[in-house]
């Protein structure tokens, strides 16, 4: 991970603190690698009803590390993640606490969150498969274990098989299909990529659009987010996304997640603002702002999301898939995924 890192403190003017005043009673400071123009209209909504005030610290790379180094002096009571590996990163760092909450409980799955309450969902992102509308057309039928087959020869882009994102995915095969059998796929894989792997989950889609190749994985989100940017939306229109191995075991999903810190200073406020974030309102702007999918049941997902169609998602649960992680990185190494 990056030692330097794009650091921003995102000052609301109406509800949050600048950090000289971290010291005051009513606050919570979070440390977010979740991006500030998401985070913005939840945390004020937070403050409005409970008057507490939320201070941000935002960055892509390096909170992990800024926690390690601080030790008891962190002011930081949370942190918010972008996928698993981040989560169990910081319970394998001893850099988070247990949370025992009845509104946590009822709010958030069982599969969503650690067995031992050091971290929870607050939303699900998808690992899609996406296809270019004119070569392939919907692919209903599709499995993950299908991009393997030699009809995709040429024809399949990803970004780094070590991003995250791809690892969570790698890892969710490993738990539902074992070692060896993945080992397998992943070679499949390779031989199979257009290009080497490059870039984010949009450049490949634009890719698709260009004709450099035919399918790419990517999370659902992007999607949204390429059809409301009048650069990319041409991208977005190329492709149709797909929901792997509706036939079987189902979708693999990875989330956004929270954990209280080892030496959180505003305990009892941190708690009820990881109470507010798993509650309605909160899931409701994750859900209209980026296109993810609440983890609360019964919360809507948007309009946009909700056409492309309901799913049905991997019931293994997110803590037995994490655990296969370091397996899932040595794969890729011995098959050189990347190279």
């Amino acid at each position: 991970m990056k030692k330097s890192f794009i650091l921003a403190s995102v000052v609301l003017s109406s509800v949050l603190a600048s950090t000289s005043s971290w010291a005051a009673t009513e606050e919570v400071n979070v440390y977010s690698y979740r991006q500030s123009f998401l985070i913005e209209p939840i945390m004020a909504k937070f403050t409005e009803e409970t008057g507490v005030k939320v201070n941000i610290v935002f960055a892509k790379d390096g909170l992990i590390e800024r926690l390690e180094r601080e030790g008891k002096l962190s002011p930081a009571d949370l942190v918010l993640t972008t996928d698993i590996s981040r989560s169990v990163e910081l319970v394998e760092k001893d850099l988070v606490q247990p949370v025992q909450s009845e509104a946590l409980e009822g709010n958030i799955p069982a599969q969503y969150r650690d067995p031992a309450d050091q971290w929870f969902a607050l939303t699900t992102r998808v690992r899609n498969v996406y296809s270019s509308k004119e070569r392939l057309g919907k692919q209903p039928e599709l499995n993950y274990e299908d991009l393997a087959d030699a009809k995709f020869k040429g024809k399949i882009c990803t970004r780094s098989g070590k991003h995250p994102y791809n690892v969570a995915l790698i890892s969710s095969m490993i738990a539902a299909n074992g070692e060896a059998k993945t080992k397998q796929w992943l070679e499949g894989v390779k031989a199979n990529l257009a290009r080497k792997p490059q870039g984010n989950d949009r450049d490949q889609v634009k890719a698709i659009k260009e004709g450099f190749c035919d399918v790419s994985l990517g999370n659902n989100y992007y999607l949204g987010k390429m059809l409301n940017d009048e650069k990319q939306v041409a991208w977005a229109n190329a492709v149709e996304i797909n929901f792997p191995n509706q036939a079987n075991r189902g979708t693999h999903v990875n989330i956004s997640g929270v954990s209280l810190t080892k030496f959180a200073p505003n305990k009892d406020n941190a708690v009820k603002l990881m109470e507010f974030l798993s509650d309605d309102t909160a899931q409701k702007i994750y859900a209209e702002v980026n296109f993810e999918y609440p983890v609360k049941p019964g919360v809507a997902v948007s309009e946009l999301v909700s056409s492309w169609g309901e799913f049905k998602s991997d019931s293994i649960p997110l803590a037995e898939i994490a655990k296969q992680r370091p397996v899932a990185l040595k794969l890729l190494d011995e098959v050189k995924f990347d190279l």
